[in-house]
């Protein structure tokens, strides 16, 4: 059994959607991290969201409530550590992502498939028009940018995870790939990772390091349903995906662990510098206009 990593905070309603995905998946054994509150405003949403994961009868559950507030990254971290350690595969999940029917099925095949092969880091539900290679029909591909929108892993790929997003991206760069070779987003997130709490930039300048892999569907199985204030991924809403398609088949023949020509493209178009100095830009006024 592959064992989901659920991350859940003080958003009841959204939680209550990811659960429902998760029980229509079978999924069999979830491993939950509820934080702890921010401030006393957190409260009564972090004990509801506590309540629903308690009500959870329809898998084996293991709920760990955090006494403090660790915020996203540290509890991400320290999370998956926990379960990296007890399992050698398992899927993460934040609690604003839902996904079509077939996702976690399609996306543990894929995790026993590669399961030896030590260049695929890890497998994604999620891809974007903006990013996904043409002609791929129903085709699964390989990109060397990993991502956090509900992805599987392997215990033997999470080591070394201690190092932070900085050391890693130097590592890369020493092997030979630039720090915005797929992206000018990610140099500066890189920079912010300790002082924002973020964690996610950390994980794809760790495949950068090891030349590692992530398998991403034809199209995406996944969408975010959190792009407000409360969560790392506001203001992001250019990732919005169309409508969900059904999940694709799980490949008769997967593909060979090599990375698709196109991505590397894709990803510099998608995150180029002037589109990062724009959004930059429109943050700092936003930000003088609420001081005004």
């Amino acid at each position: 059994m592959i064992p989901v990593i659920l991350f859940a905070y003080a958003r009841p309603c959204h939680l209550r959607r990811v659960l429902q995905c998760l029980q229509r998946e079978r999924v069999p054994v979830i491993h939950a991290y509820a934080d702890g509150p921010r401030s006393e405003r957190d409260k009564a949403g972090v004990a509801e969201v506590r309540d629903l994961l308690r009500q959870v009868d329809w898998c084996e559950l293991h709920l760990v409530e955090r006494e403090e507030n660790l915020g996203l990254g540290r509890n991400v971290l320290a999370g998956v550590t926990d379960v990296a350690a007890r399992h050698e595969m398992f899927i993460v999940w934040e609690d604003d992502l839902i996904c079509v029917p077939g996702t976690y099925r399609w996306m543990c095949e894929a995790l026993r498939h590669y399961a030896k092969d030590l260049r695929v880091m890890s497998v994604s539900g999620w891809t974007h028009p903006r990013v996904t290679p043409t002609h791929m029909e129903c085709r699964p591909y390989f990109d060397a940018r990993a991502d956090c929108w509900v992805w599987g892993s392997y215990a033997r790929a999470w080591a070394d995870m201690g190092e932070t997003a900085l050391q890693k991206m130097r590592q890369a760069e020493r092997n030979g790939i630039a720090p915005d070779a797929y992206g000018v987003d990610l140099p500066a997130q890189a920079r912010d990772e300790l002082r924002k709490n973020i964690w996610a930039v950390r994980w794809l300048y760790h495949h950068f390091q090891n030349n590692g892999l992530c398998l991403r569907p034809p199209w995406s199985m996944v969408e975010h349903i959190g792009f407000d204030q409360a969560t790392n991924a506001a203001g992001a809403t250019d990732w919005i995906n169309p409508p969900l398609r059904l999940a694709p088949p799980v490949p008769d023949i997967w593909p060979e662990a090599e990375e698709h020509a196109a991505c590397r493209v894709l990803w510099t178009r998608a995150c180029p510098p002037q589109a990062f100095v724009a959004r930059v830009w429109r943050k700092i006024c936003g930000r003088l206009r609420r001081s005004l």
